[in-house]
C-alpha cells in the first residue's frame, strides 16, 4: 500500500516538474517589463521610453475628478487614466509611472526642459502654446463657468463682474484667468491670482473672494465635496479642449498617441476612465471630440 503510494506521489512530482518546465518557457516571454511584446520606430520616443521601461508624466494634484492627489498618495482622476491607457499602450506599467505635479503657469516650462515626457493636465489646447510645445488631442472639451457661494444670488454669470464691485480668483498661467478679464472693470482690484486652485476654493470659503472660475468640471468637483457650500453660477461661456502636451515637433510621439485616444474612443476605455472619475460628480462626457491632426 505504502510502495503504490509512494509511486502516485513520485509521479505527482514529475508531472509537476514538466509543467514548471514548460511554464519557464512562457516567463521567459513574459518578462513583467510591459514592453516585450512591443516593437516602436528607431530612435522615436516611443522607442525610448519603452526600452526605459519608466515615463515622466505632468498632471495636476489639485483637482478633483481629473488630476487629485488623494489618500493613496497617487492622484487619481480621469487625466490620470488617459496618461494611464497611453502608458500602457507604450507598454510601461503603471507602477513604472513617475508623477510630476504641473501646475498651469509650468507647463510649458516641464515640457520644454524635459522634465516630464508628457502633460495630461486639464491643458486647454491654443494657439499660443502650440509656439512651445505641440498637443496631441483633444480628448475632452470642458466649458468655463463660476463657482460662488451657495446663498449667492448676486453672480449669474460673468457679466455680473461688470461694475467692478466683486472680486475673483482664478489660477495664473490657466486659460480662465485671461478669458475673464474680459469682463472686469479693474483687473488689478478685482481679480486675485493663486497658483492654485485649492487655494481660490479657499479664498472663497473664507470671503476672501466673491467667485472662483475654472473649466466647469474643475468646480463641479468642489461642489460634489461640498455641495452645503458651493454651487456654479450660470452656464458655460467658453470652450476648452483639453489636449495633450508633449516636446514641439515630435510628430510621430504626437500621432502615436492620437492614434490611442480615437481606438480609447470607441473601444470603451475613455468612457470607463470618466465613469470612474469625473462621471461621478453628474457631468456628462458627450461625444468624442474630433482629434486635430497638424
Amino acid at each position: 500500500m505504502r510502495t503504490k503510494r509512494t509511486a502516485v506521489l513520485a509521479a505527482v512530482a514529475a508531472l509537476a516538474l514538466g509543467l514548471t518546465a514548460c511554464g519557464g518557457d512562457d516567463a521567459g516571454e513574459d518578462t513583467g517589463n510591459g514592453g516585450s511584446d512591443k516593437s516602436f520606430a528607431a530612435g522615436s520616443t516611443m522607442e525610448r521610453l519603452n526600452e526605459a521601461q519608466a515615463i515622466k508624466i505632468g498632471t495636476k494634484f489639485d483637482q478633483p475628478g481629473f488630476g487629485l492627489k488623494g489618500l493613496s498618495g497617487e492622484p487619481e482622476g480621469f487625466d490620470v487614466e488617459i496618461a494611464k491607457i497611453i502608458a500602457k499602450e507604450l507598454g510601461i506599467p503603471e507602477d513604472k509611472i513617475e508623477w510630476v505635479e504641473t501646475p498651469s503657469k509650468v507647463r510649458e516650462d516641464k515640457i520644454a526642459d524635459g522634465s516630464v515626457d508628457m502633460i495630461v493636465a486639464t491643458y486647454t489646447i491654443k494657439d499660443e502654446r502650440k509656439e512651445r510645445v505641440s498637443f496631441a488631442g483633444p480628448y475632452y472639451e470642458a466649458g468655463q463657468n463660476i463657482m460662488v457661494k451657495k446663498d449667492d444670488t448676486s453672480i449669474t454669470g460673468p457679466e455680473s463682474f461688470q461694475d467692478g464691485s466683486k472680486k475673483i480668483c482664478s489660477v495664473t498661467g490657466s486659460t480662465p484667468i485671461e478669458e475673464i478679464k474680459k469682463y472686469l472693470k479693474d483687473i488689478p482690484s478685482q481679480l486675485v491670482p493663486f497658483d492654485t486652485y485649492d487655494k481660490c476654493r479657499d479664498a472663497l470659503q473664507s470671503g476672501q473672494v466673491d467667485a472662483v472660475t475654472t473649466d466647469n468640471v474643475i468646480l463641479l468637483g468642489y461642489i460634489a465635496d461640498d455641495e452645503d457650500a458651493f454651487k456654479l453660477a450660470g452656464e458655460n461661456f467658453t470652450k476648452e479642449p483639453y489636449g495633450i502636451g508633449v516636446k514641439k515637433d515630435d510628430a510621430e510621439f504626437r500621432d502615436f498617441i492620437n492614434d490611442i485616444l480615437e481606438e480609447a474612443f470607441t473601444d470603451g476605455s475613455w468612457q470607463t476612465a470618466w465613469d470612474d472619475t469625473a462621471g461621478t460628480f453628474g457631468a456628462e462626457l458627450g461625444t468624442p471630440p474630433t482629434i486635430v491632426r497638424y
